[in-house]
């Protein structure tokens, strides 16, 4: 098996999730999220875009109900042992091959936990399992459980987000250079991406946003590129990926004279990453840390001009997105703790002048203070 790690860290995990399910009193969980799959046993693949299931039981034992294509897929990547195969055909319903597996494994009438909230389940693929499901027993949305266990990394996992960040760093070691006069997108994307695999890396879960002029003030990749001017602006965001875990960066970097603008905007999202900084630590929440980049912008008479969230959990994520939960947003009272990996962005955009400003990092949560873990300062970029 090509495993990501050692068997007793997926035992370990595995113990975890079945103290879980006996608090809630769970005899089963139908598992859809890649994310869980793969936390839970290394199961490696994109194939969560067809219908797939891990069922596991209050025992600890497993069956992955999936498509013949990820067979031999989920033998080589996981600690799954037992798996089922629905056929490709017309017509095909593998919800019922699902409720079938169930009844082989003497579930009819128990307690079933869900995971509903997540793109591995599409509204097409939940609604046929709630046909499937709705005289079978008592059905329960598990969707949150592992997360929340997702979100305390291991020692393993800490590992692994350095060495994505240590990518991420390379990345924009990689770009700096070409970001000039005339320096193309696309060139600055490819050499970015070249330096996390020569690294060893992953492809990210999401792809990188590269936005120059007017569209530097966007916060989602769009098609096109184009070329850098003498006096430009070049909005990046990126993330090292490394077995699948990633570690996010975001700048802005000015090409030319700086704006009085610029200057100004800046200066915002230094203090205000400062402030998030020093308010990611356990007895704050993450509504508290989201409260510290606000005030901060509201001081610099940007609340209009800033964002309603300020970043997120990281870790091991699939397509469409390397976001986690929980997030930095208002009134959130999930509680900071030591061992999470959390993504801090500030995002600022002047639609009024068209001027961006964005500055992010990566974080890892101690029993005081957090630890960026970027090698990269906070300064502004000018090329």
């Amino acid at each position: 098996m090509a495993l990501h790690f050692e068997r007793s860290e997926f035992d370990a995990r595995r113990d975890r999730l079945v103290i879980e399910m006996a608090d809630r009193k769970l005899d089963a969980m139908l598992l859809f999220a890649q994310e869980s799959m793969y936390w839970l046993t290394g199961y490696d693949t994109f194939g969560y875009c067809f219908f797939q299931c891990l069922v596991m039981k209050a025992d600890g034992s497993m069956v992955l109900l999936t498509r013949s294509a990820d067979l031999r897929q989920a033998r080589h990547t996981s600690t799954i042992d037992t798996i089922n195969l629905w056929t490709d055909r017309q017509g095909a319903n593998p919800t019922v091959d699902l409720r079938n597996l169930l009844n082989e494994m003497d579930l009819l009438g128990c307690q079933i936990g869900v995971e509903y909230d997540t793109h591995g389940l599409t509204a097409f693929n939940g609604r046929r399992l709630d046909e499937q499901l709705q005289t079978f027993g008592k059905i329960i949305d598990a969707s949150g459980i592992i997360p929340r266990l997702r979100l305390f990394k291991s020692p393993a996992e800490i590992a692994k987000t350095t060495r994505a960040a240590a990518l991420a760093d390379d990345a924009l070691d990689a770009a700096l250079p070409l970001i000039k006069q005339g320096g193309d997108e696309g060139k600055i994307l490819a050499a970015m991406q070249g330096a996390i695999f020569e690294g060893g890396g992953d492809y990210p879960a999401n792809e990188f946003i590269v936005g120059s002029g007017p569209d530097a003030l966007l916060c989602r990749y769009k098609a096109g590129r184009r070329k850098l001017n003498k006096n430009d602006q070049l909005t990046l965001e990126w993330a090292g990926a490394f077995h699948h875990y990633h570690s996010a960066m975001m700048q802005t970097i000015v090409m030319g004279k700086v704006s009085k603008r610029h200057q100004e905007l800046y200066e915002a999202a230094r203090d205000a990453l400062m402030a998030v900084e020093t308010a990611m630590v356990p007895g704050k929440t993450f509504g508290d840390v989201f409260d510290a980049h606000s005030r901060v912008m509201e001081s610099h008479g940007l609340t209009r001009h800033r964002l309603n969230a300020c970043g997120y959990s990281l870790g091991a994520r699939f397509s469409p997105s390397w976001m986690d939960t929980p997030m930095f947003y208002a009134g959130n009272a999930e509680p900071i703790a030591p061992d999470m990996t959390l993504f801090a962005h500030m995002i600022i955009m002047d639609s009024d002048t068209e001027t961006a400003m964005t500055l992010g990092r990566t974080y890892l949560t101690t029993d005081a203070e957090a630890k960026r873990l970027s090698r990269h300062d906070l300064d502004l970029i000018v090329r």
